[in-house]
């Protein structure tokens, strides 16, 4: 009897990490914060920040996520940087969500998003040097890379 105690326990403790590391999944009226989007119809493009409540805010592409981390006091401005439990986004090949931290992004390219010209999320660099030669891409980025005045350049189609 005590045995099955422990491995009841152990599994608690085996999935408990795994279930806090996935992604929540955008319900059929979520909304984009930065465009109004409705999200949902664009799975293979949807980025999550994800708060340490438990509470996500959903876009449709990388390049709107970020607008929305570079600028929270616009659009969230009851929340913080230091409040993010986690960032995700989906790659492009294999349409999994991973940690956008980890992601490496294509700019520049013929492969448009939801909103035009996109960041495009790539899992290795392997993928991301593949991605710029096939669609024609301009420069691969890292997380820590993308900055407003990216963001802005895509909008403008100007890279």
């Amino acid at each position: 009897m005590q045995r099955r105690h422990f491995v009841i326990a152990g599994l608690a403790f085996c999935v408990a990490p795994a279930f806090a590391q996935t992604a929540p999944k955008p319900g059929p009226k979520d909304l984009c914060p930065v465009c109004g989007m409705i999200v949902s119809k664009y799975p293979n493009w949807i980025a999550i920040v994800v708060w340490k409540d438990g509470h996500a805010h959903f876009f449709d592409g990388s390049k709107d996520m970020f607008k929305f981390l570079h600028d929270l006091p616009k659009y969230a401005p009851n929340h913080r940087k230091e409040d993010i439990a986690g960032i995700h986004v989906t790659d492009f090949y294999n349409l999994e969500r991973m940690d956008a931290r980890k992601a490496l992004y294509v700019i520049g390219s013929d492969v448009l998003g939801p909103m035009g010209h996109e960041l495009v999320p790539l899992a290795s660099q392997a993928d991301a040097d593949d991605f710029l030669k096939d669609h024609k891409g301009k420069r691969i980025l890292a997380f820590d890379r993308v900055t407003p005045e990216i963001t802005a350049t895509l909008d403008s189609g100007k890279f």
